[in-house]
């Protein structure tokens, strides 16, 4: 049976199938217009499982917990930069499921699964938007992989954790999310806020790329709140969507001019959470400008925040990792094989590091529930 919107036959810009637009006044610098595949037919198509919807249900019921001060485990958001191979995605997978087996009286592992990547100029932009690594844009097929991917994720008993970037996308794949983050570029965005406001699972808000924590409070505020919004629903439909706010959302300290995850800033971003009226936590990224994207810096990080939350820091709720197969990161460059496991967009830690990261972290959280 043929399928609705074969990916083998995903039309690219500029090609015979696309819809060329010849208004004089409208859409003047639109190239091409593509067919969309519709949520609905995606979620029909790759549907989720019931053991995976009892995973991500716990999951996101555990993560919650950790937020309201119920749960003493730290959570922690680990894996690659980005996505960009799937058997490398699951070999990762892999590897942390059976390393979590020994840590979960202690942390609450959640894999970073990231498909779509923010530049600064240009680049690739994710797994979505370039699935092939090609610049051919085959958006219907990231799509269907991207969901093929996490379902995959889900079966082998791991939650999964990304970033909401576009404001479509998350029709497409939200259903299996764990956990959530806006980044530091999109936390001021009033859009990415609402869009917050109505994810069914908990989010975090980086601080803004200066290191201000002010607008990252902000955007919990904002997002605990009810919106009404402009979308798309499952079915592609405009719509007008009515949310009932998000009270699981939390900020994330990444650094900016400057790192910010020692006992200072913590102290200083709980002060700005306390003026609003919101619970003292914050989750920590040790990557991005906390490690001056030097990926062996991660381990200096996390070991500071480990020591503080064996001398009883319980206002440090989760961190983030980077982390690959294999260390470092690469170009993608047209006509040049990529080495396996290797990040090509953040340099990442290797997994042996990051195993053992994970040990030590675990030890100072059974530290704390001992009295340090």
């Amino acid at each position: 049976m043929t399928r609705i919107d074969d990916p083998r036959h995903d039309s690219e810009a500029g090609r015979a199938e696309a819809t060329l637009d010849t208004t004089r006044i409208d859409d003047t610098r639109i190239a091409a217009v593509r067919a969309l595949v519709s949520p609905a037919v995606l979620l029909e198509e790759l549907a989720v499982t019931p053991a995976v919807e009892q995973l991500v249900e716990q999951a996101r019921t555990d993560i919650a917990r950790v937020l309201r001060g119920d749960d003493d485990r730290l959570i922690v958001v680990i894996g690659p930069c980005s996505i960009h191979d799937s058997a490398q995605a699951l070999e990762y997978a892999a590897r942390l499921r059976e390393a979590r087996a020994g840590l979960e009286d202690a942390l609450l592992p959640v894999m970073r699964v990231y498909f779509e990547k923010p530049r600064t100029t240009v680049g690739w932009k994710g797994f979505i938007n370039d699935p092939r690594l090609d610049g051919s844009f085959r958006i219907n097929e990231g799509l269907r992989r991207a969901r093929e991917l996490l379902l995959q994720i889900g079966e082998m008993g791991l939650p999964a954790g990304t970033e909401f970037l576009d404001l479509l996308s998350p029709q497409y794949f939200s259903d299996l999310i764990a956990w959530g983050a806006i980044g530091a570029r999109t936390t001021e965005s009033q859009s990415h806020r609402q869009l917050a406001s109505g994810l069914s699972c908990p989010v975090g808000f980086k601080n803004g790329t200066d290191g201000g924590v002010q607008v990252a409070s902000d955007a919990v505020v904002a997002a605990g709140a009810p919106h009404a919004f402009m979308g798309m629903t499952k079915m592609g439909v405009a719509a007008i969507f009515e949310t009932r706010g998000n009270a699981d959302c939390h900020v994330i300290l990444r650094g900016g001019r400057q790192p910010n995850y020692d006992a200072a800033a913590v102290d200083a971003a709980c002060e700005v959470l306390r003026r609003a009226g919101l619970r003292e936590q914050v989750m920590i990224d040790c990557s991005h400008a906390n490690s001056s994207k030097q990926p062996r810096r991660q381990i200096e990080v996390a070991a500071d925040i480990g020591r503080r939350i064996a001398s009883g820091e319980r206002r440090i709720v989760g961190v983030m990792v980077e982390s690959h197969l294999h260390e470092g990161r690469q170009e993608l460059r047209a006509g040049q094989a990529l080495r396996e496991g290797v990040s090509i967009t953040d340099a990442c830690l290797g997994w042996e590091d990051s195993l053992a990261l994970l040990h030590d972290l675990a030890a100072c959280v059974r530290a704390r529930r001992g009295g340090g």
